[in-house]
């Protein structure tokens, strides 16, 4: 079945697919909307112009945007820019909510997208939406559509690599089907240490801004949700894909501008 967050209430008026594009810092996801619904999805090391050519020849595709946390091939960039109407993200973006971050230009795309796709799912709410990648983020947004900013810690992986980097005989760890609280070798200690270390601090983030913003909706998505989504004691809405919906919301906020 397609995913979907809600419905537009005036989408129809563009019956068309769109493009979106997010180049992160492991993984590039290219995925096709049709209205609010994800209809098709690609997840690939890098872009290059056969696959978006190919999805052009299978989708009735005339917008797209792009949200990249790296570089792109200027033969990318070019090909959409001939061939859709694109948005590249930035901060100058206009988008359907309003942003009280101090430094806009420096705030990740990635962020700025999920809190986006958090007001779209949960209308009129106080949202905290945790994204768990590379980093874990935190990020709020009021029940007006104010985003207020968040914060940044190390995930998952940058953990385990940061242990085995910066110390002289710890190993490099990366397996996740852990449940002890104790750990009985050095291994199982960095396990305990890391998993239990982030769901401690993710429950103790969503405990204090409930205490601040009780009703507070708490959205977790990114490569680590399942993960945490078992392991944390707070009430949450597990979301996959979230980053995707949050730019097919401000491409569908464009086209209506």
């Amino acid at each position: 079945m397609p995913e979907k967050i809600h419905d537009y209430a005036s989408s129809k008026m563009h019956d068309h697919h769109r493009l979106i594009i997010d180049v992160g810092n492991t993984f590039v996801k290219v995925a096709v909307f049709q209205y609010n619904e994800l209809i098709d999805l690609k997840t690939v090391p890098s872009i290059d112009t056969t696959l978006l050519d190919k999805l052009k020849k299978d989708h009735d595709i005339r917008a797209a945007i792009i949200s990249a946390v790296t570089d792109v091939r200027e033969t990318v960039t070019e090909y959409l820019r001939t061939n859709f109407q694109l948005i590249e993200l930035d901060h100058h973006t206009p988008v359907p909510i309003t942003n009280l971050y101090r430094t806009p230009e420096t705030l990740g795309k990635d962020r700025l997208a999920v809190v986006v796709a958090a007001a779209a799912r949960f209308p009129g709410e106080d949202c905290l939406v945790v994204d768990a990648g590379t980093c874990i983020t935190f990020d709020f947004i009021d029940k007006q559509k104010n985003y207020h900013g968040g914060s940044i810690s190390p995930g998952m992986l940058l953990r385990f690599k940061s242990l085995n980097t910066f110390t002289g005989r710890l190993p490099l760890v990366t397996h996740r089907n852990f449940e002890v609280l104790t750990g009985k070798t050095t291994e199982e200690s960095i396990l305990a240490g890391v998993l239990n270390g982030i769901a401690a601090e993710v429950d103790g983030m969503i405990g204090m801004y409930r205490d601040q913003f009780p009703g507070l909706k708490v959205i977790i998505t990114g490569g680590d949700m399942n993960f945490l989504a078992k392991k944390l004691k707070s009430n949450i809405f597990a979301v996959p894909n979230l980053l995707l919906f949050g730019l097919n919301e401000i491409l569908e906020f464009n086209e209506h501008q």
